[in-house]
């Protein structure tokens, strides 16, 4: 009994430090990105002369706070509700100021005095922060982290593995990538990824002679299915989850998965779809260790997983990342997840995905940085929600920074100004929404991890 009670209190211990991790990061990974963000608009309403009184990383939500230091005319601090974060700029209707405590004349030093162009650089400035941050991270993810590229060059000595989404778009294993509208692509990760599927001329090599594919209009159906891999990698185990499948099997850190229920594994994809097919159910797995071959038994979760993290390597010569290259690099990969989440937009206001598979709270955010603290795997992680960040708020909302901006460009084009009592309607309106969608995602966040 006393060794079944230690059991029990370890795996709880383990559960809760994961959790600890899990919310360090989502912290650390937020803070940033809100903080670099907030300045982006601190800077530019500083240059243009506007006054600050408050610079908050997350929300002082009834006035209370975590911490607070007033230096000159501005209040610095850290709010308790880690929901974003705020400039408080004089003069500037937003959720920190209504049209009724702005009702005397302006003064030079206010938002609302200001040229209109001003004012969209200042509203424009957290999304160009967090785009450059997005770069930025990007590039050191690259070559600190990720070192390294599989060239499609590399790739196409023996061709692409095409699952069974390629034949959609006409791809066949063996299928070699020769260009997308008319450029060749350097990395093989740019051939499998959006590229592919807004070209309008895809070339692909097969049998020796080339053929020119027909993208189909609802390319977007794959965008989150694996189309093509390369044809061989070699899977290896990273990391193995506590309390999970694969630690209960005796699978360990180093090993290299060999077969599934007797079939040979040659690439990532094959260990997915055999998982897969035993969702709920045992595998037997063979694994490579230490130059010898060992047999497991392992359950398989009713996702399809075992629980470990996998280090997939390739018998290919490597590209290598360096600081120069990796700002184009960079660039690209921003441009294209931005891309990405334009035409998720779409396919959300079309029906063809569903709502709750698009929309995140921070506890599902802290769900994707994960249990056990790997500084590539967060440093990946946020720079994608740089960009995330960047592209949420430039969207036409009011409240946030796009639905200013497109107020900005009303008055730039038409000359005239929208009135005071219009844009704290407008305010309200985008903090309304923006609220419903906030406890939608966190009620289906709390439906997924913890009642489903």
């Amino acid at each position: 009994m006393q060794s079944l009670e230690l059991f029990l209190l370890l795996i709880s211990a383990n559960k809760i430090l994961s959790t600890i991790i899990m919310v360090a990061q989502l912290i650390l990974g937020l803070s940033l990105l809100v903080f670099v963000h907030e300045l982006g608009h601190f800077l530019a309403a500083k240059y243009f002369g506007m006054r600050v009184p408050k610079f908050y990383i997350f929300f002082d939500a009834w006035g209370k706070k975590i911490w607070s230091k007033k230096v000159g005319e501005t209040e610095y601090g850290i709010g308790w509700l880690p929901l974003g974060g705020y400039v408080q700029i004089s003069g500037m209707i937003d959720e920190t100021q209504d049209a009724a405590s702005l009702s005397k004349e302006p003064e030079p030093w206010e938002f609302r005095s200001k040229p209109a162009w001003q004012r969209f650089i200042v509203m424009i400035g957290g999304i160009v922060m967090n785009i450059i941050t997005g770069i930025l991270i990007y590039m050191m993810f690259l070559t600190v982290f990720q070192k390294q590229y599989i060239p499609l060059e590399e790739v196409n000595k023996h061709g692409v593995y095409a699952h069974k989404s390629a034949e959609h778009i006409g791809i066949k294993t063996g299928d070699k990538i020769i260009s997308i509208d008319g450029k060749t692509p350097t990395r093989f990760k740019e051939a499998r990824g959006l590229a592919m599927f807004l070209g309008e001329k895809v070339i692909v090599e097969r049998d020796g002679q080339q053929l020119e594919l027909d993208i189909p209009e609802d390319f977007h159906r794959y965008l989150q299915t694996q189309v093509i891999s390369p044809m061989y990698e070699a899977v290896k185990v990273a990391d193995v989850a506590p309390d999970s499948h694969a630690s209960a099997s005796g699978l360990q850190k180093g090993d290299r998965l060999m077969a599934v229920d007797q079939t040979e594994i040659t690439r990532y994809s094959d260990l997915q779809e055999s998982l897969q097919a035993k969702k709920g159910g045992e595998v037997a797995l063979q694994v490579e260790r230490d130059g010898g071959m060992v047999n497991l038994t392992s359950k398989v979760d009713t996702a399809g997983k075992l629980g470990f993290y996998p280090d997939v390597s390739y018998p290919y010569e490597m590209g290598e990342y360096n600081w120069l290259n990796s700002i184009g690099y960079s660039i690209k990969d921003g441009y294209n997840l931005i891309a990405t989440q334009v035409v998720a937009i779409g396919m959300l206001f079309t029906g063809q995905l569903p709502v709750s598979e698009s929309l995140t709270s921070p506890i599902g955010i802290a769900a994707i940085y994960g249990p056990t603290w790997d500084w590539g795997h967060f440093w990946f992680i946020t720079g994608i929600l740089s960009f995330i960040l960047a592209f949420m708020n430039i969207l036409p909302i009011p409240a946030l920074d796009g639905g200013h901006m497109v107020f900005l460009l009303y008055e730039m084009i038409t000359g005239r100004k929208l009135s005071d009592e219009f844009l704290e309607k407008a305010q309200t309106v985008g903090v309304i929404i923006l609220l419903g969608l906030m406890v939608f995602a966190f009620g289906n966040d709390i439906y997924k991890f913890f009642i489903k």
